[in-house]
């Protein structure tokens, strides 16, 4: 089991929809904060990725369950 500080709940959601509740999460948390974010959008790991890339962020983990991706992403 993952720690994180913040879950998120974009389930359902399509783009540019989860990406915008990412970074609306990141931006109230302290560096080191751990975002638990949930997706069907199964495009977002091509968002998050290119995101979290330009903003030195780091994806440190990634859980498919069937239709739902969950990522876990640390802020920097």
């Amino acid at each position: 089991m993952m720690t994180f500080t913040l879950e998120i709940d974009a389930v359902g959601l399509n783009c540019p929809m989860p990406l915008l509740k990412l970074k609306k999460a990141l931006n109230q948390l302290n560096s080191d904060d751990v975002v638990k974010i949930l997706v069907t959008d199964p495009a977002a790991h091509l968002d998050f990725g290119v995101y979290c890339q330009q903003a030195t962020h780091e994806i440190i983990a990634v859980i498919k369950n069937e239709n739902v991706q969950t990522f876990y992403i640390k802020k920097f």
